[in-house]
């Protein structure tokens, strides 16, 4: 067994799984499959970090995880939940990003790197484009996420918390 073609094919596999909350995203597209390794008897051990503390979804996850690498023919698998570092919205791929635009979320916006904290006033809706929106709740349908109005179209949506 060549272990890094194994592992880049298991990679693969855990990195299809989409995530339950958002169907249009995949686990690595949000940032959460954080490693997959493979040792020389096929035993798999993927490491993935939640959204939040507590995220209902990673259950789910898991399960999705275990079912999906069952279904690729590999037996041994554990799945480990890694909480440090704390995951961040700077983990979402570009590709990730755009696929919750293209759903109805407006995407978090990246982190800064000059240490300054981009306060938002506003998020583009994702529905017409316009800034001219407003917070709703600070929770919408799932704890990552913030329930928002625009003004312009009227429309409410998701907008995906950075943190």
């Amino acid at each position: 067994m060549v272990i890094s073609t194994t592992r880049q094919a298991t990679w693969d596999v855990a990195a299809s799984v989409l995530d339950p909350e958002v169907p249009v995203v995949t686990i690595e597209d949000l940032g959460i499959l954080r490693s997959v390794e493979v040792d020389e008897a096929g035993a798999v051990r993927v490491a993935i970090t939640p959204t939040y503390s507590g995220c209902p979804a990673m259950d789910t996850i898991r399960a999705d995880l275990l079912a999906a690498l069952a279904e690729a023919g590999y037996a041994d698998v554990r799945v480990d939940f890694v909480l440090a570092p704390a995951w961040t919205t700077d983990w979402m791929t570009e590709e990730g990003r755009r696929k919750l635009e293209e759903f109805g979320i407006a995407p978090p916006t990246a982190r800064r790197r000059d240490g300054l904290v981009s306060l938002t006033l506003s998020v583009r809706c994702p529905q017409c484009g316009s800034p001219d929106t407003r917070e709703l709740s600070r929770f919408g349908s799932t704890a990552c996420k913030s329930l928002w109005a625009c003004n312009a179209c009227r429309e409410p949506f998701d907008h995906f918390k950075a943190h």
